[in-house]
Formats: structure tokens, sequence, C-alpha cells
């Protein structure tokens, strides 16, 4: 994806904050003492010539959602068309929750799966994993479970819009039990919550086949203690569903706040007994 999807572009002057472009809308994050707002949102707008709305964040993330506050400074339109590895993402940051600096994480699972595999996606939002898994790694299925009612919406259309419809199908509902029909029926399991995932890892062992299969567990940790409590977590997991498990891979992905890091732990359960 080009960095001018990712919101990432040199071309910015340094004196311009930290921002993320969505589709058409610029999601900048500005220090209350700052005073040049209008010059920023100028600089912003300049660069990136598509941005049509820039919100301005006034808030961390909060509620069983994890959503955000916003500020308009330029326009009032906040749905948008965020595209990504080919693929079309309807959506409202005001609504849901979505990161643009995921995707290079969205990619490295989609290739790492194998054809006519069965796949659940934990806290699944808008469908970016579902869709992509769906359209570019040729498995036999893929679940989304979500409950924020207006990301099952926009995941429902995104699963139209990128013609997998047939192949991708967004649940409505609570993890800890919509995912109780499908345990023991899944070849692969995603969960990208990093704070509260941990909660739902013996749901996701549970929904591996018998015959084995994969679990992508993300986590935040302090930078000075990487693995020190997610692969505990794993083990405890495993143990308490009854299954062996084999840690394959595990990665920094994204800086999380200040000393801390999402990560992420590809890990293997074992065939059951």
């Amino acid at each position: 994806m080009k960095n001018v999807e990712r919101g990432l572009s040199k071309r910015v002057p340094s004196r311009v904050p930290s921002f993320e472009i969505i589709g058409d809308i610029a999601i900048v994050e500005i220090p209350e003492e700052r005073k040049d707002v209008k010059s920023i949102t100028r600089n912003i707008m300049r660069n990136h010539p598509r941005v049509r709305t820039v919100l301005r964040k006034t808030g961390e993330r909060e509620g069983e959602f994890r959503l955000r506050k916003f500020r308009p400074i330029i326009g009032s339109v906040t749905e948008t068309v965020h595209r990504e590895h080919g693929c079309m993402f309807v959506l409202d940051p005001t609504k849901v929750f979505f990161s643009p600096r995921e995707s290079t994480e969205r990619e490295r699972i989609a290739k790492m799966i194998r054809r006519k595999e069965d796949v659940m996606v934990f806290f699944s939002g808008v469908g970016p994993y579902c869709v992509i898994i769906a359209k570019k790694a040729g498995v036999k299925s893929v679940h989304g479970i979500e409950m924020n009612p207006d990301a099952h919406r926009y995941a429902v259309e995104n699963a139209r819009i990128n013609k997998v419809g047939d192949i991708f199908t967004p649940i409505l509902g609570n993890v800890r039990e919509s995912s109780r029909k499908f345990f023991g029926k899944m070849d692969r399991v995603v969960m990208p919550l990093p704070k509260e995932g941990h909660k739902f890892l013996h749901q996701a062992i549970k929904c591996i086949k018998p015959k084995g299969g994969n679990v992508h567990f993300y986590y935040v940790e302090h930078e000075n203690e990487l693995w020190k409590n997610s692969i505990p977590l794993v083990k405890k997991a495993a143990e308490k569903a009854g299954r062996k498990v084999r840690i394959v891979k595990k990665r920094k992905v994204l800086p999380y706040g200040p000393g801390s890091w999402k990560v992420c732990i590809d890990f293997r359960v074992g065939r059951k007994k």
C-alpha cells in the first residue's frame, strides 16, 4: 500500500503532528497548546489532495467498542471508503475502530493462511482481516465475530462490495457466546484485540479442529518485559482447554504507547488426543 494510504508522507513538514489517513479522512493528534491548527490542516490537505475531512483527536479510546472522540476541523462527512491491498472498506471512524497502521499485519496473516482453511476472526470490526483473507488466501470460509452493531453493519456491506459474501460470514454477537458453535471447527483463529483479547484465549483454542491448527494472539507488553506475560497466558489457556501448544513466532507489531508494544504470538495448537 502506498504511503499516502497509511498517512506517512515525508513531504509533510516535521512541525505537523502525527496523523493517519483513512480513505479521504485525516485524523490528527494536535496538542492543546498548539495554536497553528489551521496551518497544520492546510499542510496535510496540500500534501494529500484526496483528503476532504480532517478530524482532531480529543480523547483516548474508551468503552466496549474502543471508540475515540473527535472534533471536526474541516468537513463534516465522516463516512469514507478506505482502500487496502486491493480491497475496499466502507466505515465511519467516529462509530467504529479501524487502524490503517495494521495494514502490513493484515497482509502478513493473509499470506500465512493455506488454501481451503476455515478461519475465525474474533473482534472482527468492519471486516478488514476477514475480507483480505477471503479475497487473497483462497480459504474455504471466514467467520468474523463483532459486537458493535455499526461495525457489523459495515462488515456486511464490505463483504458485499468486495464480492466475498459467499466466503465471509459476519456475526453480530459476543465472542464468548458466539464462538461456542464453532468449537472444534476452525483451522485458524485471529485475535487482533490487544487489550482484552487474552480473556478469550480459551475460546480461541477450543475453536481449533481436533487435528490441530493455528492461533494469532495479540497483546500489549512493556518493551522491557516482552513475552513475560503473553506467553504464560497462552500456555495457561491451552492447559485449561486440554491442548498442547507450540510457539511458532513472536514479533513486535506496532508501538502502542510510551514504552509499550502491540505484539503478536503465532502459536500452533496440537492434535487433540
